[in-house]
């Protein structure tokens, strides 16, 4: 690509660099072309992308380090992006089956959708592959082009090559009255109140201001490293959460992958009367609230334990309504939805001796963490099995469908007078419906026909009104996406509100050569070189110094 890398001046440079790092004068094929204005990306300096024998490591960096390949890169991920808001996505829903959800909401279209992978799309390897490749083209583009500008910012010298002057796009050249350096002294002074930042090597100038700019895109590139990194943070455990549990009234319950457990002490839900509501509403049962005083706890012991109790700590209260979530140490708690189908929470049975009439209890039987042991006047109830959700499977075996008591059901071994030593199997179903769905005379046989646990009265059932489901949420990389897009955001500040001006001068006997460089506004750098040559004498207009390009 280039090969003459060392200048007439001595100065031996990087292969391939464009212009002279010491004084600036053209390399090989720039110098061919003497009418043109020099090309000043980078200041000429050599980028590793541009190398002429690559190796595979060069490759990998010369593709990520293609702006080109980093727009199509943007593309194809929005354009995914864009895929995954056609239908919501799975994890927006609350207890549904999404291999049947999609088909039998949106159709064939719905079912290809699932099919695809499109309703978790924002998850999915893909997808996340084109983060990290954006990323991956962010951190190259940057270094591909930051250090050679670095570098060549860092070793800018005073007195350049004529040519490298007289081939900027902005250019003077003409004859200087009186004595040189006092005419170099003086636009120095001159610049310098136009904030330029001037040195002064005898005859020689440069000036230059807002260098800080050029690093505005960089710092731009930092914050959207910083952005993506973030969002991908979301996929290690820990860093990001948004799940629902359901609370019924008066329980405790885990909140998993975390050490809290949150109580509903009580649910209410108020609703808008026939008065507060539009005529074609009326009749109708409009929330108006809904509310969970909850509880939150830390676990400090027995967390885990199948066997012990845990250790609660209280450590908050809060009356959860919708926008007014519980909020502890990044933990969030948003109040989602409510379920008014009464749980039941416990009974108070007593056991009953059909041939005696004889009655003993009642006895306290919660339908989850239920004792192991009843003792009822002479008779002993030991629980041997405990179904949440009873049912049976293809070969008739007992199982539970959820740990919910749905349909709860309990298993004792019943001891005592008349009794066989090691006891008879009683089950007992709580709830009258799943007693005849189930048929738990004809289960228990002969034991029905003398024994019998019954509850006498509601006064003896302990059930919740109402369930409450929240939305719990751990994000604990928003702070990082906010900083990262406040770094971007100061990039592009830097980028667009500020340019960074060169002025190049030299004077060899009695005539002065002057070039100007800007990444932007032409216009405004012509009009400080011409207000600068005007206060020594030399009247131009900025439309003159015009040396051709795009210069607008």
């Amino acid at each position: 690509m280039f090969q003459n890398t060392k200048c007439e001046c001595g100065h031996q440079n990087a292969v391939g660099t464009v212009l002279c790092e010491y004084c600036g004068k053209p390399l090989d094929d720039q110098e061919q072309s003497q009418d043109l204005p020099l090309e000043m990306r980078y200041d000429g300096a050599a980028r590793r992308s541009q190398k002429s024998n690559k190796n595979v490591i060069d490759r990998i960096w010369s593709f990520f380090s293609s702006v080109k390949i980093a727009v199509y890169m943007i593309i194809l991920t929005t354009l995914g992006a864009s895929l995954g808001t056609i239908y919501p996505q799975e994890n927006s829903f609350l207890n549904i089956d999404p291999s049947v959800y999609y088909e039998e909401t949106y159709g064939l279209s719905g079912k290809l959708y699932y099919l695809l992978g499109l309703s978790n799309t924002y998850e999915s390897w893909w997808f996340i592959g084109l983060l990290v490749m954006i990323g991956t083209s962010l951190v190259i583009c940057s270094l591909d082009r930051v250090l050679p500008l670095y570098r060549a910012l860092n070793k800018q010298q005073i007195r350049k090559h004529l040519s490298f002057i007289t081939r900027q796009k902005t250019v003077y050249v003409g004859k200087l009255e009186g004595s040189a350096d006092d005419r170099v002294q003086e636009l120095a002074k001159l610049l310098r109140q136009k904030r330029y930042k001037v040195h002064v090597d005898g005859t020689a100038l440069l000036a230059e201001k807002n260098r800080f700019s050029r690093w505005g895109p960089y710092i731009n590139h930092i914050g959207l490293i910083i952005f993506l990194l973030s969002i991908l943070a979301r996929g290690i455990p820990g860093f990001q959460m948004d799940t629902y549990i359901t609370v019924p009234d008066g329980d405790t319950v885990a909140i998993e992958g975390t050490n809290y457990f949150v109580k509903n002490e009580k649910f209410t839900v108020e609703f808008y009367s026939d008065d507060e509501l539009p005529d074609k509403l009326k009749g109708q049962f409009r929330a108006k609230k809904y509310e969970t005083k909850a509880v939150l706890y830390e676990c400090t012991s027995n967390c885990n334990s199948p066997s012990k109790e845990p250790v609660l700590k209280e450590v908050k209260k809060h009356d959860i309504v919708v926008n007014s979530p519980l909020n502890y140490e990044g933990l969030k708690l948003y109040q989602f939805d409510y379920d008014d189908t009464p749980r039941l929470n416990a009974v108070s049975p007593i056991l009953k001796d059909k041939k005696t009439g004889a009655t003993y209890g009642p006895f306290h039987l919660p339908m989850k963490n239920a004792s192991l042991n009843y003792e009822l006047g002479p008779y002993k109830l030991k629980l041997a099995a405990n179904y949440m959700e009873f049912a049976l499977d293809e070969e008739g075996k007992p199982v539970t469908l959820s740990r919910d008591p749905k349909a709860p059901a309990f298993v004792f071994i019943l001891t005592g007078p008349g009794l066989p030593a090691d006891g008879e199997p009683y089950m007992y179903f709580p709830l009258q419906k799943d007693k005849d769905k189930f048929s738990q005379d004809k289960i228990n046989g002969s034991l029905a026909d003398r024994f019998d646990i019954q509850v006498e009265g509601m006064e003896n059932v302990d059930f919740s009104s109402y369930s409450t489901f929240l939305n719990v949420r751990v994000d604990r990389v928003m702070n990082y996406i906010w900083i990262g897009a406040a770094i971007s955001m100061i990039g592009l500040l830097m980028g667009a509100y500020w340019h960074h001006r060169r002025i190049w001068l030299r004077v060899d006997g009695d005539e002065l050569s002057l070039g100007a460089h800007t990444n932007k506004n032409w216009f405004g750098m012509r009009s400080d070189v011409a207000w600068a040559l005007g206060k020594i004498g030399i009247e131009v207009e900025p439309k003159s110094l015009d040396n051709g390009g795009n210069n607008a």
